[in-house]
């Protein structure tokens, strides 16, 4: 570094005199004054070791998700991932590759996204898929678009129990296109969408052009009236937001009239990471192929008739003009998508279904052992449900509860309320619990004693 930067007087000077300048302020004269920072406050310098000290010391504060007891839900899974995963996706021929940009892509990797683009196909029964997108939100908005190019309307329905995180995605999306987002109301006892709602939705006021609907639901539940949407819709585009866990046990939504499918693939072969990165999972049916975002893998064949990959679809700002973009998506989650089809290929297509039944039964345990807890309602509505559901904290706030088992050493679910200021729903006192891999009688016990606990010393226990 004393190559590039004076340490000595002499050298600064000495840049100066052949610049002919006075001083280093002479070097900021055409900035105003009014408009610089000034100082920033930077302490001293360290050494390297000190830094790392520091660092080490911060770093100290964290406790890793094995320090607790996890019921955490939503879209953010936390499974046990064979150690074959991390070592094929550790290969440089991946690692090295995972963002390929052009055609030139090499054929292992366009394999690896061709398999993953048939594995969702498989999963949602729609005919085609991209080669991912940045995360299940992501895919969300992409959706809302690819709907308004195929239908005129300025309407797009969603559940009003869609996380709103996901909702806030989708207002970013709709945002400058005179888009207007409308919720569709759930049944208090049930927490299924109220069909009633939508037949009138899409026969009254300004054209709907499309609607989306989520499986498991935002409460956790498998809505089983979303069978009966498309007939409602007619020619109104369906999205239909899958978890693909789920889809294993599940009928696949493009047998039940969904036009497009997307999904959080984050389960599939990734750890929950502090929330990311994430997987948007994207497929849609042959005629809407043109309008789908980002890039498409094809296999054909090459001059010597052997089988060859290559990137058939880019109807994307990268490589066509903006006006004719499909969406501003520039590439994909590659290394993530290879850790997709990697976990899928090793715990194969029974594994995964034995692995959501496993949770399901899992989650009953744990709703029986929650309902049992004076001042919890679970599960909170009267819906089947596979392994996640909705409990509501009759006594005191949720996040007072939840607040109160992490100190107790549980992460007791994710509330559902919107925190952002002035975003108050009538989902403030629920959560949503899941049912993982580690969820033993062992587990289920000390969250019923930790639950105890803190309602107790609330003084909401009766």
């Amino acid at each position: 570094m004393p190559r590039w930067i004076p340490q000595e007087a002499g050298e600064e000077q000495a840049l100066l005199n052949e610049l002919g300048l006075t001083d280093a302020e002479a070097l900021f004269a055409d900035v105003p004054k009014k408009v610089r920072l000034g100082r920033l406050g930077v302490g001293a310098g360290r050494t390297e070791q000190e830094v790392v000290a520091a660092v080490d010391q911060i770093l100290d504060r964290n406790r890793p998700l094995s320090h607790f007891a996890s019921f955490l839900g939503g879209r953010v899974a936390s499974r046990y991932l064979p150690a074959a995963v991390d070592a094929i996706l550790s290969r440089s021929e991946f690692y090295t590759s995972y963002t390929p940009y052009q055609p030139e892509a090499s054929q292992g990797m366009l394999q690896a996204l061709f398999e993953f683009q048939s594995l969702w196909v498989e999963l949602s029964g729609m005919d085609a898929a991209n080669a991912s997108l940045y995360d299940g939100a992501t895919a969300s908005g992409e959706a809302l678009l690819l709907c308004r190019r195929i239908r005129e309307g300025k309407r797009f329905l969603i559940p009003a129990s869609l996380p709103w995180e996901e909702k806030s995605v989708l207002a970013n999306y709709s945002s400058g296109h005179g888009i207007r987002i409308e919720e569709i109301p759930f049944d208090p006892k049930t927490g299924r969408l109220d069909l009633g709602w939508v037949r009138t939705a899409v026969t009254t006021g300004e054209p709907v052009f499309g609607l989306l609907a989520d499986l498991p639901n935002g409460f956790g539940h498998v809505d089983e009236g979303l069978l009966d949407l498309k007939g409602i819709l007619g020619e109104i585009p369906l999205v239909v937001s899958a978890d693909p866990l789920a889809l294993t046990v599940l009928e696949p939504p493009g047998e039940w009239g969904a036009d497009v499918v997307i999904g959080e693939g984050q389960g599939f072969g990734m750890p929950p990471n502090f929330g990311g990165p994430l997987l948007g999972l994207f497929a849609c049916r042959r005629e809407h192929l043109r309008f789908a975002p980002g890039r498409i893998v094809g296999a054909t064949r090459d001059a010597a008739g052997r089988q060859a990959f290559t990137l058939t679809l880019q109807t994307r700002e990268q490589h066509i003009r903006r006006s004719r973009a499909t969406s501003n998506i520039c590439t994909n989650e590659s290394l993530l998508a290879l850790a997709f089809v990697v976990y899928a290929g090793i715990v194969g297509p029974r594994g995964l279904a034995d692995l959501q039944s496993r949770l399901t039964e899992k989650g009953r345990t744990l709703a029986t052992a929650l309902g049992g807890v004076p001042g919890l309602s679970a599960p909170r509505f009267d819906a089947p449900y596979l392994g996640e559901f909705t409990v509501a904290v009759r006594h005191g706030s949720a996040a007072a509860f939840l607040d109160g088992l992490r100190r107790r050493r549980v992460l007791g679910g994710y509330p559902l309320a919107d925190p952002r200021p002035g975003r108050g729903s009538a989902s403030e006192e629920l959560i949503l619990v899941a049912a993982t891999e580690s969820t033993d009688d062992k587990a289920i016990a000390r969250y019923g004693r930790a639950a105890r606990a803190t309602l107790s010393a609330a003084g909401g226990a009766s």
